[in-house]
């Protein structure tokens, strides 16, 4: 733990009582901190995703993620520093011990950094504001946001910091979960691809042909008409060596911090005859809809 530090509960206990039990979002000012450099504001979340916003950054911010996730046997946390958060450190806390994940000067934009939450004790996230000899300090905002993930959303293949990866194609048993448990199911072809060396990640232009599902509006319509055609963008993984390819694939993944990453993408007609083969032998986990 930080040595010497007084722990300021923010005034969100009245709060609480008067308003959901669900807590996604905070904004709140460090200017109590300023007061005396031992205190560290503490705020509790209750929500699987959402932000925090610190404006006037004192010394520290702990972050206390309390969502109900009773039915979950693992946790993995994810955070997306916001561009302000430059000047800043950011912990976790496992079994009371702080360990470095984000240090000033080494964070390259927009990365996501995850870190598993298992065990009795509450995921922990401290903000450690850094000298401001300038006054500066004054006028910083910075802040963070934040997703929890089950099993469920944790499984497809995401290229943050902490997540394990893999590019080998899904087995029968992993499509026929995927087409149940993802956060989008979209069947159509890939327009384009472009690659980010930076971020080792390659991104797909995807024109939908029917859109099953989707958590958010990753696929729009690219007219204003309700019938016109959907398109969207998927990330992956630069190591995958996704190209361009002529037919119609089933495209499936999860959705983290508003982008789609892929999952399982099966060419469509090979798919068709996996659900078929296991529909006939009532394997499959869900029905889908066929055309």
């Amino acid at each position: 733990m930080l040595p010497n530090v007084i722990i300021l509960m923010c005034m969100l206990g009245l709060q609480l009582r008067h308003c959901s039990a669900d807590l996604c979002n905070w904004t709140g000012s460090g200017f109590a901190a300023g007061v005396d450099s031992r205190i560290v504001l503490q705020v509790r979340l209750r929500c699987t995703e959402g932000s925090v916003r610190w404006v006037y950054p004192g010394q520290a911010l702990r972050v206390v993620l309390e969502p109900n996730l009773s039915s979950a046997r693992r946790t993995i946390v994810c955070i997306k520093p916001s561009p302000s958060l430059r000047g800043a450190s950011v912990f976790i806390e496992r079994a009371g011990e702080l360990e470095l994940l984000v240090t000033e000067g080494r964070r390259p934009r927009h990365q996501v950094y995850c870190f598993g939450a298992d065990g009795p004790h509450r995921p922990a996230i401290y903000l450690q504001s850094g000298p401001q000899s300038d006054g500066a300090w004054s006028r910083r905002t910075m802040g963070f946001r934040y997703e929890l993930l089950g099993n469920r959303s944790a499984a497809p293949n995401v290229g943050h910091r902490g997540l394990q990866t893999s590019c080998r194609p899904c087995n029968d048993t992993e499509l026929l979960m995927a087409i149940c448990n993802s956060d989008f199911v979209v069947r159509g072809h890939i327009k384009n691809v472009s690659h980010d060396s930076e971020h080792q990640t390659s991104l797909l232009e995807v024109s939908a042909v029917r859109v099953y599902w989707q958590r958010s509006g990753v696929f729009e319509h690219q007219a204003a008409a309700p019938g016109s055609p959907r398109s969207g963008h998927i990330h992956t993984l630069l190591q995958c060596h996704v190209k361009p390819g002529d037919g119609e694939f089933l495209f499936t993944g999860s959705e983290h911090f508003g982008e789609a990453w892929l999952g399982c993408a099966p060419r469509y007609k090979d798919f068709l005859s996996v659900y078929k083969t296991a529909w006939a032998a009532r394997r499959n986990s869900c029905d889908f809809p066929l055309d």
